[in-house]
């Protein structure tokens, strides 16, 4: 088989792979490979988000996700507006179902002001100018910050940029098999590198393993099923309405979205899969199903807001279950506003086995002339170009 070389090899091609070759460009790099084992970039989880460039309220203030959410927002947004890609500055309202969500609804605001990140509390009368039809108890907090992006026009226009720098190889089709002193060995032949970065989602704690680190970890997928709205209820929401969420999980819930085409989503789920690309009902479980399952009986048995999760959202599958919670968001819906969608997202949730605890921010380890990208996880979209410049200054270059 043949064999290759670069400076730096990149095993995956979502935002987080291209974004740090972009920094590793910026750095001096002369010759970086890019590979991945589907046929173009972002097939997965980059790819397959709802587009939402969120605005820094969820995230514990002095976290990776607090401190490079807001500032890679903006870098993503000013990148689509210099290159003419599609962005809806849209707002999002965030809605309590109940009045016992308040406090929570409160905390939100002082973790978002904490952050650096622009809201404001809004009573009913002013929610119902911005979004007529969301409904809350009492009060709402509204994100003017948050925006929407179209995923693959983003991840198209970095490859193209990657590749006109003639500095950057893309191999496709190409799996990762192991490492092998200096070089990885793959479905196309062995890649020697100067430096090594795991940037493979879903399946960054496989690779982790293989070079013997990160062991107790294991992410753990979980599937976020959509639906669409259509008209003429899809024209009664003008930006994002969101739940308040239980803010000790990394799940948002159910919520509605316009994306930048026009067209309104509602979702996604957070239900248990049983394989790291188990998109359909079946549909993607492999020879690791076994192993999924059994590392989800042990949180279902070891972490109680697992289990809440595990009891919860696989009723969702069923609509009335997810009707039931869209409609506790907005006024005016009905059952046959609801047309199914095929968008479906995986979402790999890092797991520290040991402790029985989902890890709730960014991890990146270093080991020797390697370097692993874990748990990119949501707002990873959002922050990839503010962290894939911090990755690069304080793994690589300092």
């Amino acid at each position: 088989m043949s064999t290759y070389s670069a400076d730096a090899v990149i095993c995956g091609a979502g935002i987080i792979g291209l974004t740090i070759a972009r920094e590793l460009l910026e750095a001096g790099y002369r010759d970086i490979i890019v590979f991945d084992k589907e046929d173009r970039p972002g097939r997965h989880a980059s790819g397959r988000n709802s587009g939402v460039l969120h605005a820094g309220i969820y995230y514990d203030p002095g976290s990776m996700k607090a401190r490079l959410c807001l500032e890679g927002s903006r870098r993503l947004q000013s990148y689509c507006e210099e290159r003419k890609l599609p962005l809806f500055k849209s707002g999002k309202v965030i809605v309590a179902r109940e009045e016992s969500e308040l406090a929570t609804l409160d905390e939100l605001k002082r973790r978002a002001e904490a952050n650096g990140a622009e809201v404001e509390m809004l009573d009913e009368a002013a929610l119902a100018k911005l979004e007529p039809n969301a409904r809350t108890a009492g009060r709402a907090l509204y994100s003017p910050l948050t925006a929407v992006v179209d995923p693959g026009a983003i991840l198209a226009a970095l490859r193209e940029e990657l590749e006109r720098s003639a500095r950057v190889r893309f191999f496709f089709d190409t799996r990762f098999l192991s490492p092998r002193n200096g070089a990885v060995h793959t479905s196309q032949g062995d890649i020697s590198y100067g430096l090594f970065i795991n940037a493979a989602g879903a399946y960054s704690d496989r690779v982790a393993h293989t070079f013997g680190i990160a062991g107790n970890y294991r992410l753990l997928p979980f599937k976020g099923i959509y639906r669409t709205l259509k008209k003429p209820a899809a024209d009664k929401i003008n930006g994002s309405i969101y739940p308040v969420p239980n803010i000790k999980n990394p799940f948002l819930g159910v919520h509605f979205t316009r994306n930048v085409h026009g067209d309104v989503y509602v979702g996604p789920t957070a239900i248990p899969a049983f394989g790291r690309e188990n998109y359909g009902v079946v549909r993607g479980i492999d020879g690791e199903f076994a192993a999924i399952l059994l590392r989800d009986l042990h949180m279902f048995l070891k972490n109680e807001k697992f289990r809440a999760v595990a009891l919860e959202e696989p009723r969702k599958y069923f609509f009335r279950h997810f009707f039931r919670d869209a409609a506790k968001l907005v006024r005016h819906i009905a059952p046959a506003d609801f047309l199914p969608s095929p968008k479906v997202g995986i979402r790999p949730q890092l797991v520290n086995m040991q402790t029985a605890e989902l890890v709730m921010d960014f991890m990146v380890q270093r080991h020797g002339d390697s370097l692993h990208i874990l748990n990119a996880i949501s707002p990873a979209f959002t922050s990839a170009m503010r962290f894939a410049e911090l990755v690069v200054q304080e793994h690589v270059t300092s």
